[in-house]
């Protein structure tokens, strides 16, 4: 459950100076997603969105913890109600589209995947597509709780202690732990709008990735036709907060959750922000650089370091 002094600022954007500390996925915070913060001066912080919110840039990553510390217990329930268990054929798509383990083990990294669901996929699917029980998967998250969960849940499945698959406490911002050129593979799944700077994070990304490596995200985006644009705005915004609250009991952090995807940069956009990491795409459109879930409710953008 949120903090009263975090509800308030949800709610009316109050201005913080010590803040208590997809549908979305685990954190990942610490500069602004879609426009550059405001220059430091010694009177003005640098600030950053949260939500439809100007915050200091060094209140988001508490803030972010907060929300998913609130919502770690209740995702799957959450993801299943607000999405109507879409989510789930989002997630199959992305995974078997990278088709792990069909060239061999792979080394992968899922950032902001604490809950593990993605990991879980891939090495589901490298074992039965391709009989590959090598491929290894490092789930990394900053958020305790959801790694909680993520563990929680491999406990029941086979690859419970084994090699296969480790979790780490982590800011996908500062992966100073992993080691530069070391993965095939690098998910994130509905937990990139979270974080402070995009650009650090493509950055980190692509500096783990081994030459010829994949980036993959997959991240609630701009939905191109204007009819199911604003039905999606009117469901988002009237139906899950109230969800939010009959579900969770807690409406601000879905309140939030909504509001993020909104100030997420628009496909064209952040897939230019991948090549401008150091990535080589597809051709500049949707089908080439990026490919639209159901309209642009969701995304998948790929890239490989060369």
């Amino acid at each position: 459950m949120l903090s009263s002094s975090t509800k308030q600022a949800l709610r009316l954007g109050s201005r913080f100076s010590r803040p208590a500390t997809h549908i979305a996925r685990a954190s990942c915070a610490r500069a602004s997603t879609s426009a550059p913060s405001n220059p430091p001066s010694p009177e003005q912080p640098r600030t950053t969105s949260f939500g439809f919110r100007t915050v200091p840039e060094d209140a988001k990553e508490s803030l972010v913890k907060e929300v998913f510390d609130s919502v770690a217990s209740n995702y799957d329930l959450m993801n299943d109600a607000t999405s109507f268990g879409v989510h789930r054929l989002w997630k199959d798509s992305f995974v078997s589209g990278l088709k792990p383990g069909r060239k061999g083990p792979m080394k992968c990294i899922d950032v902001a995947g604490g809950t593990g669901d993605i990991a879980l996929r891939i090495l589901d699917h490298a074992r039965e597509k391709y009989y590959d029980r090598e491929t290894t998967v490092d789930i990394a998250d900053i958020n305790a709780e959801m790694l909680k969960e993520g563990y929680r849940r491999f406990k029941k499945t086979m690859y419970h202690n084994t090699p296969q698959v480790a979790f780490h406490e982590a800011n996908a911002q500062e992966m100073s732990k992993f080691p530069d050129n070391s993965y095939d593979l690098y998910t994130i799944a509905f937990g990139i709008r979270n974080c402070t700077s995009i650009p650090a994070v493509l950055k980190e990304a692509h500096r783990i990735l081994k030459p010829g490596g994949t980036f993959a995200c997959l991240e609630f985006s701009r939905v191109t036709n204007p009819v199911l644009n604003s039905l999606y705005d009117q469901y988002s915004f009237s139906v899950i907060p109230v969800m939010g609250t009959v579900l969770a009991g807690d409406s601000a952090s879905y309140q939030y959750l909504v509001e993020s995807i909104r100030k997420f940069p628009p496909q064209p956009e952040f897939a230019q922000m991948i090549r401008d990491a150091g990535f080589a795409t597809g051709k500049h459109e949707e089908g080439g650089a990026w490919t639209d879930l159901w309209g642009g409710i969701a995304c998948i953008h790929k890239g490989v370091k060369l």
